[in-house]
Order: C-alpha cells, then structure tokens, then sequence
C-alpha cells in the first residue's frame, strides 16, 4: 500500500461516499505471486469441484444483489433498475461460465505411428482492467471465463468506480474461493495497470476503456509477446431505412444511446436516417427523447442517472458549446450533480460530434441517400464496435449487415450484449472476443501431445 486513496463522489449529490486506499507496485507485486501460487492450487483441481467453486462464487452474488445495486447507483449514479439486471448479470454470467471447466475438452486426432491429443492449459495469472462505466459487469465478463479455465485473476476497477468490483472480490471469498485466486487491486492505471502489463508472470491483459489507452497496453504487452484482449471505442451507427416501422425506430433510438447516460461504447450515437423519412423521423423522435425520465437514481421509474463525474461532464459539455446546432433536448435535474440533458444536434457530416467518441447523452441525426450513402457513412469512422439497422426489408438488412464493419449488429432492435454470445469490436473498437460459449479458451493454451505406439510383436 502506499498510504494514499482517492475519494469518491455520488455522482447525483457531489457528496463524499468514501475513501479506497491505493496500491503501489511492491503491492501488486505481491498479490501477483500469491495469485500465481493460488493458481496451480485451483489448476489442480478436479473439474468438477472448479465448477462447484464458480456456482458457489453465482450463488453468493446472487444472495447480494440488492447490496450491490445499491453500491452502483451510489458510485456511478445507475438508475437502481439498470444496478439490480447489472448485479444479476453478474450472477448470471458466472453461472454460465460454471458449466465450462467440465466441457473443457481436447481433441483425439488420428496420426500415423500413434496417438496425437491436444489439451487446453490454463495461461497462469490474467489481468483485468476495467472501466468506469458498467464496472461489475465488464468485470464479470473478464474474470469468470478466466476462472473456468483454471486462471488466477487480479483486477484493477476504475478509479472513479471501483466500490461493486472489491465487494465481488470480497463475495468470492464468502463463497469458499482461495483469498488469492480472485483479487481486486485499486489503484492508478498508471501504477497498478501499467504493473500488470510489465509484470512478466501476469500471462494475459483484458483491457476495457478508451481506444488510446488501449493502443498502449498493447504495445507493453508487446514486449512479452504477452496476449490481450481489448475493447475499446465506439461510435456505433442507427441507420433507419424508409421501409421500417418508423415509429417503432423512432419511440426507441433514445434508448439506444441515452442509456447509462450514452456512457457505453455501443450507444448508438449517430443516427443516420433516409432522407425521404428525415424529416417524420425528427418529429417523432423529438416526443421521445423529451419523455427520457432523467432524474435520481435512486428512485424506480428513472430512466436516465448523471453522468460519472465533474471532468467527464465537463468533457462531453465541451462538445455542446451555446452555437451548437441542437434540434432539441430533454430535460435534467438543477442544483447539486453531474447532470447533462438528453440533447440531439444536427450537425456537418464532419463535424467532431460525429467523428470523436462523446460518450455522454449527445447524439447526433444525419440524413442519407440510399443504401450505398448509408454504409458509406456508417463505416467512415475508425471505430467498428455495434450498431443498428432499421428494415422490414430482410434482403436489404442482410446485405448492410454484411456491409457495415463493426462486431456487434442488430435488425430492428438495440441489443449488442448477451453473455451467450461473442462480443468485441472491428477496426480500432478492439482485438479479440469475449463472452460466449468459447470464451474460457482465450484464456488457455493449446498443447498437443503425440504419443509413440510401438508394433506388437
């Protein structure tokens, strides 16, 4: 420890939650090679008695999902609704990824000579780094698949929002798991992440947050030839075609990117629309993004919290100056919290609000052409993270899918996220994949074993 902390804030109130203490590198050091002894422990286990382990780690999670949600709304400001399907998917997620170390299997492959098996071994100590934004549930989603497939994991949450991450460090305990198996460092991305990258017995980074933070691990890791997985930016596309239920696309754009309060790297935050229905959608979106319930999150029926912090609301203010061309907004609580307004603008094809990464609720509406038009401006940005199409027409939403470069689409909805399915990003949204039923063997190995059979004689 260093003897420093941070201290949070309740982003509703501006009032002080509490203080976390920091760690420095001789810290992490140590709590590396206590994970690194706790792993081969796990590693030796049965199968049977991991996956007992990790149904344990979900059933505990579960008993604590009102604990939990309460801790998010007050540290990131989450409408309490959001916080409680957050902590589920939690356990939900661990629950999946219980089924894995039994079906973690290799392969038998026919040679000349004998007999050739392969195995998956698990990579050692893996380093999650998670974002500010959805911290208990990215975090899920790095060390569950991690732990199934006999890893060791130590954790660096975010600084503004590290409270729900140490409470599941903390519940893995209560659930019988080794103190050293899962841990939970605070600190500085700058000491503890930084450490995990330059750490030579940390085999592997999973990396959440912004596209040039990410190009950096990468390039420490790089040194070690060590793995990472990274999702980073996102400035995904809603794209409406003239022949789809427009009021239907219309009543729920807002939800595909004022969500979280557009603090998520899928929202949906250039609306891109044909432009003989331009105008009609703009009318009925308008009604919409004005019903966005933004207020405190403590209360049910909130749709919309603050933002995480004062230096983020002054960022994403920045992209709002008094001349901006905005079409409408919502509305938003006075006084004490970091609150920012649902607002919709209008602006330039190359104007930065629909180049750069806001990551607020500021969303931007941009007529097109035809269908050419609509990839064409869908894929003139450097990210390729998720994204929507809007069409009854089930040739033409197969063809743009097929067309616009990102990982994560969907056909008349907003979904981009189920733990059963793989996530991550094209371009420079990210490398690799998680979540999914394959997800534990990125974090394995593959070994394979001949064995010489001799002729009877």
């Amino acid at each position: 420890m260093t003897g420093t902390t941070s201290t949070l804030i309740n982003p509703a109130t501006e009032e002080v939650l509490r203080t976390v203490e920091q760690l420095d590198v001789p810290a992490v050091d140590d709590a590396i090679a206590r994970a690194a002894a706790a792993q081969k422990r796990w590693a030796r286990l049965a199968p049977a008695e991991r996956a007992a382990g990790l149904r344990a780690f979900a059933a505990t999670v579960d008993a604590h999902v009102d604990e939990l949600a309460a801790l998010e709304v007050a540290n990131s400001g989450h409408p309490i609704g959001n916080a409680e399907w957050e902590a589920g998917h939690v356990r939900d997620v661990l629950q999946f990824y219980s089924g894995s170390p039994e079906r973690l299997s290799g392969q038998q492959i026919p040679v000349a000579g004998g007999l050739d098996v392969t195995f998956h071994e698990p990579l050692g100590v893996v380093g999650v780094i998670t974002p500010w934004n959805f911290p208990m549930t990215i975090a899920a989603w790095g060390f569950a698949p991690a732990l199934a497939a006999g890893n060791a994991v130590v954790l660096k949450p975010a600084e503004w929002t590290p409270l729900t991450t140490i409470r599941l460090g903390e519940l893995a305990v209560e659930a019988g798991l080794d103190p050293d198996l899962f841990q939970v460092l605070p600190g500085r991305g700058s000491v503890v992440g930084e450490r995990f990258v330059t750490h030579e017995g940390v085999r592997k980074i999973v990396f959440t947050g912004s596209t040039e933070v990410g190009t950096r691990v990468m390039a420490g890791a790089a040194a070690q030839v060590k793995r990472v997985t990274l999702e980073l930016g996102g400035k995904s596309a809603n794209i409406v075609f003239d022949d789809c239920d427009l009021e239907r696309a219309a009543a729920t754009a807002p939800y595909g990117v004022f969500d979280n309060a557009g603090q998520d790297c899928c929202a949906r935050s250039r609306i891109l629309v044909q432009r003989n229905v331009y105008d009609r959608f703009m009318e009925l979106l308008e009604p919409a993004v004005k019903g966005v319930v933004v207020g405190d999150p403590t209360e049910r029926g909130t749709e919309m919290g603050p933002l995480v912090a004062k230096p983020h609301w002054e960022s994403v203010s920045s992209y709002v100056p008094d001349d901006a061309p905005v079409a409408f907004r919502g509305s938003a609580p006075s006084g004490a919290g970091y609150w920012f307004a649902p607002t919709v603008l209008t602006p330039a094809r190359t104007d930065r609000t629909v180049t750069d990464e806001i990551f607020g609720p500021v969303v931007t509406v941009l007529p097109f052409d035809d269908e050419a038009d609509a990839i064409a401006l869908a894929n003139d940005t450097p990210y390729g993270l998720s994204g929507s199409i809007w069409s009854e027409n089930l040739s033409r939403a197969m063809r743009v899918s097929r067309a616009v470069e990102a990982g994560n689409l969907s056909v008349n909805s907003h979904s981009s996220v189920r733990y059963t399915t793989p996530f991550g990003g094209f371009k420079q949204s990210g490398l690799g994949r998680e979540l999914g039923p394959d997800a534990p063997l990125h974090f394995t190995e593959t070994k394979n074993v001949f064995f010489a059979i001799s002729e009877s004689t």
